[in-house]
């Protein structure tokens, strides 16, 4: 979706974390770039809109029920779950401190 016009935040950017933005869960800075794109594009405005109101909708209808708490149990272990593979990654993605150092010296 393009209004065809450049922007300085491409419209598949601003889609790609809208619903980061309807959450508030995105940095101020951030925010400020999308609430500038909506002002400049109506097409990515619109999906704004449109999104923004089915997330309403949602929330009016579906807002009372409580999460049954064996869901809560599984969605927060899958959270924990997902949070240790990515460190795991993480950490096996950074060389040791000083290997490469060592080989260098060792030449």
């Amino acid at each position: 979706m393009s209004c065809g016009d450049p922007h300085d935040t491409e419209c598949g950017e601003v889609l790609d974390h809208l619903y980061e933005f309807l959450d508030n869960e995105m940095a101020e800075g951030d925010c400020v770039k999308l609430r500038v794109h909506f002002e400049e594009c109506s097409p990515c405005l619109e999906k704004y809109g449109l999104e923004q109101a089915i997330k309403a909708l949602i929330k009016r209808s579906c807002g009372c029920d409580d999460t049954p708490a064996d869901l809560r149990t599984k969605v927060l272990a899958r959270i924990d779950s997902i949070r240790a593979g990515q460190r795991a990654a993480q950490v096996s993605a950074e060389p040791a401190a000083g290997h490469g150092a060592a080989a260098v010296t060792a030449e």
